[in-house]
C-alpha cells in the first residue's frame, strides 16, 4: 500500500522551509560533503515533502521527518555508481570562495575552516550524522535513533565515539582548538 499522495499548501511548504530548510542542509553538507550535492539533497527532500501524504503531528514531527528523509537521500546519493566517480569541490581542497562571492560563499568557507567542523567531518559517517544531529540539531538519543533507524543504546554508543574521535583530533598537535572538559560530561551525562 503506498501512501496518499497530496499537495501541500504554499503557507506550509514555506514554514517548512523557513524553519527545517537550514536543518536539512546542514545535515546533507555534513553527509555529503559537497555544497552542491547538499543543495541537491535539500531540493529533493523538500519535493518529496510536497506530495508526501504524511499528516504530521507537530513541528517537531515534520522535522523528525525531515531529517529522515535528508539522512535516507544521502545514503541514496553516495551509493549511485557516478557519486564514486564525483570529486567534490570539499574534497578538491577549496579554500576560500572567489572575490566577490556571496556572503553566503563566505560562510561556508569559514565554517569549513573551523576546527570543530573539521573534526566532525573527519568522523565516519555513522558517527558524524549522530553527533551533528545531537550538537547541532539538539535532538535527542531517541530521536536520533528515529532519524538514522537504529536502536537508542546505539546512538548513544556512536555518540560516545564521535566524541572520543573529535577530543583526539582537536588535541592533536595540530589542532589548536580543544574540546572543554566539561562540556565532554555534559554530553556523556545527556546521550
Amino acid at each position: 500500500m503506498t501512501a496518499k499522495k497530496i499537495k501541500r499548501t504554499e503557507k506550509f511548504m514555506r514554514h517548512a522551509m523557513a524553519a527545517h530548510g537550514n536543518s536539512v542542509y546542514l545535515v546533507a553538507l555534513a553527509q555529503t560533503r559537497s555544497e552542491a550535492d547538499a543543495q541537491d539533497v535539500a531540493q529533493d527532500v523538500f519535493c518529496r515533502l510536497l506530495t508526501d501524504g504524511t499528516a504530521f503531528t507537530g513541528d517537531e514531527h515534520l522535522k523528525a521527518w525531515l531529517l529522515r528523509v535528508t539522512v535516507n537521500r544521502c545514503h541514496e546519493l553516495r551509493r549511485a555508481p557516478w557519486s564514486r566517480r564525483v570529486e567534490s569541490a570539499d574534497d578538491a581542497g577549496r579554500e576560500l570562495p572567489a572575490p566577490g562571492a556571496s556572503t553566503e560563499d563566505a560562510a561556508l568557507a569559514e565554517l569549513r575552516a573551523d576546527p570543530v567542523w573539521q573534526a566532525l567531518r573527519a568522523l565516519p559517517e555513522k558517527l558524524r550524522v549522530v553527533a551533528l544531529l545531537h550538537y547541532v540539531e539538539e535532538c535527542t538519543t531517541e530521536e536520533i535513533a528515529r532519524i538514522v533507524g537504529s536502536p537508542p543504546a546505539t546512538v548513544r554508543t556512536r555518540l560516545h565515539r564521535a566524541r572520543k574521535q573529535m577530543r583526539e583530533t582537536l588535541e592533536s598537535p595540530t589542532s589548536t582548538t580543544t574540546i572543554p572538559a566539561q562540556e565532554e560530561s555534559y554530553g556523556q551525562a545527556h546521550a
